[in-house]
């Protein structure tokens, strides 16, 4: 927070919060019948929990790099706990899941902590994956054995390793742009939330054909298409906290953008299969920590991926 640019960019981010809020008010009041006030009403649970994410998020970045993959950890544990619950375990499967949420979740930060990024990037992909198995089949339950063990094994790397590329941007080496992790940070959870609202606005002002009709009914083409490209213009416009050019930073939005809605659409089949409406009830009105990331944890290691291969 000692950087003048984060700061600037935490302030515009709470100014925007602020007339969101006020704008939301003022249609509350407006709403003439029952079905505008439920739209309006998600609209504000929405900016509610913008207040509560940026927040959080803006005290991690102020406390320090520690700090800030600290709390990433708390969301992976959070996640990994709703994504496990939705899934039903066996005696032969405690054993697997106290290595998930109290080994491999705590070992797969620490790496990040240290700054021992080659590893981090093959620890739970490789021996994470080939432990819990194994760990699995040292129990003897054979019953439902590969569904169970790919349900873990499926949580830790949606919940813990897809999640965890987000802070590993604050460790990540940036050519001529040391100490730039933050703000890369600040760009990817900025792009992929503002797109998620910018979808739902535009899905409600002129959505009309459903991309995906059992899964999400609410998601339209022609909200995806709208929220999409004004969430890649306003990355693009951001492009001067980044070491992006302004075309490269609006085509790695649009690459967010993308992933973080399929992202949202696959974590809704997994809630669709086990018949639920949300991860859990973290957050009054909007569900789980899942339901909050789903974007983010299909749009996090593609983002870091492109930016390790393209700036380091």
């Amino acid at each position: 927070m000692a950087d003048a640019t984060t700061l600037y960019l935490f302030g515009g981010l709470f100014a925007l919060l602020s007339l969101a809020s006020l704008i939301g008010r003022a249609l509350r009041r407006r709403a003439v019948d029952e079905r505008s006030r439920k739209v309006i009403e998600n609209l504000n649970e929405r900016i509610y929990a913008w207040w509560l994410m940026a927040g959080i998020f803006g005290v991690a970045v102020a406390a320090g790099r520690i700090t800030s993959i600290v709390l990433f950890a708390l969301v992976s544990f959070l996640g990994l706990r709703e994504f496990l619950t939705l899934t039903p375990t066996r005696q032969g499967d405690h054993r697997a899941l106290f290595a998930a949420f109290f080994v491999i979740l705590p070992l797969n930060y620490w790496l990040l902590a240290t700054g021992n990024v080659d590893v981090f990037l093959v620890f739970i992909p490789v021996w994470a994956f080939l432990y819990i198995p194994i760990r699995s089949a040292l129990a003897g339950d054979h019953g439902c054995y590969l569904e169970r063990t790919a349900k873990i094994q499926w949580g830790l790397m949606v919940c813990v390793y897809f999640v965890s590329h987000a802070p590993a941007l604050l460790i990540l080496p940036i050519r001529g742009h040391e100490g730039a992790g933050a703000r890369l940070l600040f760009f990817l959870v900025f792009v992929v939330q503002i797109s998620d609202v910018l979808q739902y606005v535009w899905g409600k002002l002129c959505g009309r054909h459903p991309i995906a009709p059992k899964l999400s009914p609410n998601k339209t083409i022609e909200g995806f298409v709208g929220g999409a490209l004004s969430a890649a213009a306003l990355g693009g416009a951001l492009w001067w906290i980044t070491p992006f050019t302004w075309w490269q930073a609006t085509l790695l939005a649009l690459a967010c953008v993308i992933m973080g809605f399929f992202g949202g659409l696959v974590m809704s089949a997994i809630k669709r299969d086990r018949g639920v409406k949300d991860y859990g009830e973290l957050l009054p009105g909007h569900g789980g920590m899942m339901d909050r990331i789903d974007s983010l944890c299909f749009s996090a290691p593609v983002f870091f991926h492109l930016v390790r291969f393209f700036f380091t």
